[in-house]
């Protein structure tokens, strides 16, 4: 983009918005973004088996990929691109009915973009690829920016300050990133290096050595998947990308390697804009990630605040009736204590202690559940006891099952359990075929 064009963006990018005193961008109305929600999950193990990861549930009632969308709505963003490939039925569903209401004249909308080989026959090769393969659709809205987003992420994030960014430093991209611990980075994340000025000097793409920040040993800064490109560039670059054999076709592995020593690639600090402290951001592609982040949802004042009225997580909700707890006898007390529990749920003479229930789930006399996650539609029969477990989405638990209390017995029954002993269970693994596949 030229000089001229810089100055033109930049002009325009500080309006303040007395009705909620937030810094809004008109950048945000002229970009484009883009949410890559292809991703397979494979860390997930049986969790992602039949869906995508960015279809996962979290916190209760939401999927994953309520959280980037929500973040463009509440930026000001309202032309997105969803690209699906992986197993994407759950994802797209989702999308129909909770986001497809974003509509007005062509000028606002959540559209839906599957991999559907439109250039040269063949399905997503990378995030590149899938970029590539959508240029004429890009082009047709004409966007001044290009905001490429990851769609497997649990965070809140405020896109305006970022765009307006990118501008003020002339840049060609510019990469979102956080700070993370090395060992957590490792073979994981992409991982940059900048100079004084923030400028990246080197990208390394899932390091099993992750090169540190300066003067701090165990914290690296890592990309979150998150990059502004000035649209003209964004052509050119994945374009060119296309045309080399060699390439993996991905933005970390090609991309960004490719140009960092002739363009101007910044990185962008993503910080609390009122503390300047790190800001929440969840990668949930492990069983014991996935566990972990829904278990902080239930302490006294969790990271990430659900119950936000001014940045509010927005998602499709089925027409629930609210929760209901029944009776009130010693040893037979329906009752939940430090959790969530979500409408439709039913909780009958069971204990509930520091755990999370998604939408009708049935929970049966005697029973007690610590320390799990219950995703939709569970039902857990009488006399059960459930420890640091992830029960899968319509499994039905039989009577007087334990589950968590030893992961040996756990593991001869087929269930899964990872290194920190989070249990998970699935109706494939009890025999309750809800998939057929022939």
């Amino acid at each position: 983009m030229d000089t001229a064009s810089q100055k033109a963006l930049r002009s325009e990018s500080q309006i303040f918005d007395p009705e909620d005193a937030r810094f809004v961008s008109r950048l945000t109305r002229q970009t484009l973004a883009l949410v890559l929600a292809g991703g397979q999950g494979s860390r997930l193990h049986e969790l992602t088996r039949w869906r995508a990861k960015p279809a996962m549930y979290f916190g209760g009632h939401f999927r994953i990929i309520d959280f980037p969308l929500s973040n463009c709505i509440n930026s000001g963003i309202r032309r997105i691109g969803v690209l699906t490939q992986y197993k994407a039925h759950s994802l797209i569903r989702h999308l129909v009915h909770g986001w497809s209401r974003f509509a007005l004249e062509g000028k606002e909308f959540v559209e839906i973009l599957p991999a559907s080989q439109r250039v040269g026959g063949e399905w997503y090769r990378g995030t590149a690829d899938a970029i590539f393969q959508n240029l004429d659709i890009i082009r047709t809205h004409q966007p001044k920016l290009v905001l490429i987003l990851a769609g497997d992420h649990v965070y809140k994030m405020d896109y305006g300050p970022l765009l307006a960014d990118h501008v003020e430093r002339e840049a060609d991209m510019t990469v979102c990133c956080i700070e993370v611990p090395i060992e957590e980075a490792a073979g994981q994340l992409g991982v940059m290096t900048v100079n004084e000025s923030g400028r990246v000097v080197a990208f390394d793409e899932k390091p099993e050595k992750p090169t540190p920040i300066p003067g701090r040993d165990d914290v690296c800064l890592a990309s979150m998947g998150n990059y502004v490109f000035n649209t003209g560039f964004l052509y050119e670059q994945v374009i060119r990308d296309a045309d080399d054999p060699r390439s993996a076709h991905d933005f970390g592995r090609n991309i960004i390697p490719s140009i960092i020593n002739n363009y101007r690639v910044f990185a962008y600090s993503f910080r609390d804009s009122v503390t300047e402290a790190q800001a929440y951001w969840r990668d949930v592609g492990t069983l014991d990630a996935f566990w972990e982040a829904n278990m902080e949802l239930v302490s006294v004042t969790p990271l990430l605040n659900l119950y936000d009225k001014v940045w509010p997580v927005l998602t499709h909700q089925a027409q629930n009736p609210g929760a209901k707890f029944l009776f009130d006898d010693d040893g037979r007390r329906g009752q939940a204590i430090d959790s969530m529990v979500s409408g439709g749920c039913i909780i009958s003479g069971a204990t509930i202690k520091r755990s999370l229930l998604f939408s009708n789930c049935v929970v049966h006399s005697y029973s007690e559940i610590k320390e799990s996650v219950i995703l939709p539609d569970v039902e857990i029969g009488r006399h059960c006891r459930i420890r640091k477990a992830i029960i899968d989405r319509g499994t039905v638990i039989e009577p007087n099952t334990v589950i968590g209390e030893n992961s040996d017995d756990d593991r001869a029954r087929g269930y899964r359990v990872t290194p920190s002993g989070i249990t998970l269970v699935t109706p494939d693994m009890i025999g309750q075929k809800l998939h057929f596949t022939r």
